[in-house]
């Protein structure tokens, strides 16, 4: 059974934003001969996420602020005690986005029925940039036959 990866490249904005990256899992599929499978989708930052949802922008909205309340940056958090952690110079206060991080999931895994993902009719794969602005990475594994 044939295994093939990619490294999907994301340049993400300020603080919280949400990018729709099905059109690049599709196309890496396209270049693929993978029939039936499934394709594996990992975050792999701490300040990141994924999630299978609707990409409707009014929707996408009501996530951030949900998000924003979850774990408020203004909060007290021991993470951002710089002072009392051996970290390097540029390191952010950023322990909020590490707590969003885990109220969402790293992965998400789809199964791949007649070259197709089989997503629902309004389902896409979101990836959840909590810490921005930086240079994303989102790793894509395509297995089957």
């Amino acid at each position: 059974m044939p295994i093939i990866n990619k490294l999907i490249e994301i340049e993400t904005e300020a603080k919280i934003n949400i990018h729709n990256i099905t059109p690049q899992i599709k196309d890496f599929l396209a270049s693929t001969s993978i029939k039936n499978g499934q394709v594996l989708i990992f975050s792999r930052h701490t300040t990141t996420a994924l999630a299978i949802n609707e990409n409707e922008v009014r929707l996408l909205e009501d996530v951030k602020v949900f998000l924003q309340k979850l774990a408020p940056e203004s909060d007290c958090y021991l993470h951002n005690d710089l002072h009392l952690r051996d970290v390097p110079e540029n390191e952010p206060i950023n322990a909020h986005s590490h707590l969003m991080a885990m109220m969402l999931t790293t992965s998400e895994i789809i199964p791949i029925v007649d070259s197709k993902l089989a997503l629902g009719t309004w389902q896409s794969v979101l990836f959840f940039e909590l810490d921005g602005p930086r240079k994303r990475t989102v790793f894509v594994q395509i297995s089957g036959e």
